[in-house]
């Protein structure tokens, strides 16, 4: 696990990707098992993250209520008499309590595993001269895994995954992805290593 950042004090090439922390995927219908027990982690990052003026971008599913933009094998939960999971303006795409948009961060809306498939989202970390990743939320396998892979292809210079600050139905599946991230020169730091790292450019 290696961190590296920019000039002391320096965080304008950094931003924090927080994806699907809403109510939807951490309690409700399509929750994921390990999702409850790192929301504590996810406040803090992005605490840390406004405390050093890291960019926050805030990465959620809103999907049509007739599901016409929903993955194929998802289309079912948009039938008639169905929760229709994380649809746009639900209480179900929420974001969970404790996390709060605020004017300064980015809202990007994906409708696909990936953060960068389909939406403009390296068009704005390029405007915005970011070159290095910080990824937390749900879930590991999917859109933590598929986000990561593709920021890996788009040659982001650091890409990091805070490992208690995501998470999958079971540690054995999160565990096994973790590795393949790490295969791929990815960064996995705990939340107590990254806000070490943090400290130690600051200090």
């Amino acid at each position: 696990m290696a961190l590296e950042y920019g000039a002391c004090g320096k965080w304008k090439n950094v931003a924090l990707l927080v994806i699907d922390m809403q109510k939807d995927f951490i309690s409700g219908p399509v929750k994921v098992e390990g999702g409850q027990a790192i929301v504590p982690n996810v406040i803090k990052a992005v605490d840390v993250a406004r405390n050093c003026g890291i960019h926050i971008v805030w990465v959620v599913r809103e999907h049509d209520p007739l599901g016409r933009d929903v993955e194929l094998f998802r289309r079912h939960f948009y039938a008639d008499n169905k929760t229709k999971v994380a649809s746009k303006g639900s209480v179900g795409a929420e974001l969970v309590d404790g996390l709060v948009i605020t004017e300064d961060d980015y809202k990007l809306v994906k409708t696909r595993f990936s953060a960068f498939l389909n939406t403009n989202l390296h068009s704005y970390l390029q405007t915005n001269g970011i070159t290095d990743l910080v990824i937390t939320g749900v879930q590991t396998p999917n859109c933590i895994r598929q986000t990561v892979f593709d920021a890996v292809s788009l040659d982001y210079k650091h890409v990091s995954v805070i490992t208690d600050a995501t998470a999958a139905a079971t540690p054995d599946v999160h565990n096994a992805n973790i590795f393949d991230m790490e295969n791929i020169g990815v960064s996995t730091p705990t939340m107590e290593e990254w806000c070490q790292a943090i400290e130690q450019y600051i200090s």
